[in-house]
């Protein structure tokens, strides 16, 4: 017989969206969605719902969005709800001990990664940015640490040689929203076999910032298209031309040697925009300028010449 458990799932981003329908899809009740605040975004300062908000309302969920997680009035909430099981996917904020000490059958988070690779706030990405071969999500009892706790369950998939972290994000969130239904349904079975993290093999993926995005041509064309990759669509990657922002979303590597200096635009065809690295050229396929719209390379440099021996910094 298919258990059904009480639950409070915690998530904020477009990442735990597929969990939270699948979790509202299954024979679990979910008592409670916690999300995080309302948030002003873009330059007109809108203030927008998280996802998560936005799917839990129209599935019908009761919400609450607590400033802090740390709070006498957070934890009362949670030992009103008396949860069987506390279900996390990207909240983002670290949970304090007592509230993982509440559900009935522990704290459960689904994590993107191949734990123990990839701890931290951006595993997506940076598994791009490092060009492995592939990746996967991870279930994870939670415990004090930062994705520390006994693992559940895992599923792989591989990075294909085109994706982007967004791509990837996609595909993830769902991989990780099939095996949550798949691990519960056996939540017995995986929590008894749970797998303690072989913590020396720990590797780390923090936080990116915008400035993180800024690309090295010292480095070498293959990495600097995976970084793009890694960095598409947040935080983007950038360079600067006339002291202008152009963001970069596609490349590629081409087989070119030259002296030149790394981020030399070299002599080419008219529709092509190569740039010399530490090793090799990068092929710029699509960009943008500090204004404007994202475009093909042909199209921009119709209305933005670059010409060749300009050093893009």
């Amino acid at each position: 017989m298919t258990p059904s458990y009480r639950i409070v799932f915690m998530g904020t981003p477009e990442f735990a969206v597929p969990a939270l329908k699948s979790l509202s899809r299954s024979t679990h009740r979910v008592l409670q969605v916690v999300t995080q605040p309302d948030r002003p975004k873009g330059r007109g300062k809108t203030v927008v719902f998280p996802p998560v908000k936005e799917a839990a309302l129209d599935l019908g969920c009761p919400i609450i969005q607590p400033q802090s997680v740390r709070t006498q009035d957070f934890c009362d909430a949670m030992t009103r709800l008396a949860p069987d099981l506390l279900v996390v996917a990207a909240y983002g904020h670290v949970l304090p001990q007592r509230i993982l000490a509440i559900p009935k059958f522990g704290a459960v988070n689904i994590h993107a990664s191949l734990l123990p690779k990839y701890r931290g706030a951006a595993p997506i990405q940076w598994a791009v940015i490092n060009r492995e071969k592939e990746t996967g999500v991870t279930l994870m009892l939670m415990d004090k640490g930062l994705d520390t706790g006994d693992m559940l369950s895992s599923a792989s998939i591989p990075i294909l040689s085109d994706d982007t972290s967004g791509y990837l994000h996609d595909r993830l969130a769902l991989l990780g929203a099939d095996l949550l239904i798949q691990t519960l349904n056996y939540y017995e079975v995986h929590r008894k076999s749970a797998t303690p993290q072989v913590h020396e093999q720990a590797t780390y993926a923090p936080i990116l910032k915008k400035e993180d995005g800024h690309l090295d041509w010292h480095r070498p064309a293959d990495e600097l298209e995976a970084r793009i990759r890694g960095l598409t669509p947040w935080p983007g990657a950038f360079c600067f031309y006339n002291e202008k922002r152009i963001k970069i979303y596609r490349a590629c590597q081409k087989p070119i040697v030259t002296a030149e200096l790394p981020g030399t635009v070299l002599k080419g065809f008219s529709n092509e925009l190569a740039v010399a690295t530490g090793r090799q050229a990068l092929i710029i396929q699509e960009l943008q300028g500090d204004s404007g719209k994202r475009l093909p390379v042909q199209d921009f440099l119709r209305g933005h010449p670059i010409l060749p021996g300009v050093v893009l910094k």
